[in-house]
């Protein structure tokens, strides 16, 4: 077993035209800008932004976003450059398993998947806290054993609900997204 095979851009085009295989397209351009919008505004902006911009940075939160957007840009040219020499699904595991092999496509796989749970833990936290300060405002006080020190019951609920709404599928995933 040679943990290093790279596997070819052929082979990969190959594999994803066999209809077995194959994934089918169930979204429209519509579709792919709002989900694709929903997922790149996630509700870390709308939750460090006020804090920072008011307690740390000040006005610098304005610079630092330039600086982030250049960053996503160039990012976002890599991954037109990679899409275009492997053109099929996978993201950056099938770029790396086409260019540097199977053992650091098997890493960049697994540290996606963390990296996707934490970001949807991460989000699912802020949005539990806009929820407790929401019923807050409306006189409705959640007790602390269910938000509290090192445990968060509202945002394994929403984290739940929203798996839920994944295993129907992507058109329903996109349209939830169009109905935030």
């Amino acid at each position: 077993m040679n943990v290093l095979r790279t596997k070819s851009i052929e082979q990969s085009i190959e594999d994803t035209e066999d209809a077995e295989n194959g994934l089918r397209r169930r979204l429209g351009p519509i579709d792919l800008t709002v989900f694709g919008v929903g997922v790149i505004i996630g509700t870390g902006i709308f939750v460090l932004t006020g804090k920072a911009a008011g307690v740390q940075a000040g006005p610098a939160v304005a610079l630092s976003f330039v600086v982030a957007g250049i960053a996503c840009g160039l990012a976002a040219l890599c991954y037109a450059e990679f899409a275009s020499t492997v053109p099929v699904a996978g993201s950056a595991y099938t770029f790396s398993y086409a260019t540097l092999g199977e053992m650091v496509a098997w890493i960049i796989g697994w540290d996606l998947i963390l990296e996707l749970a934490l970001g949807a833990s991460t989000v699912a936290v802020g949005w539990s806290t806009y929820a407790v300060d929401l019923l807050k405002a409306g006189g409705i006080t959640i007790p602390s054993a269910l938000i509290g020190d090192g445990h968060n019951v509202i945002a394994a609920a929403i984290v739940l609900v929203l798996t839920g709404v994944i295993c129907f599928g992507i058109k329903v995933s996109s349209r939830s997204t169009w109905s935030w």
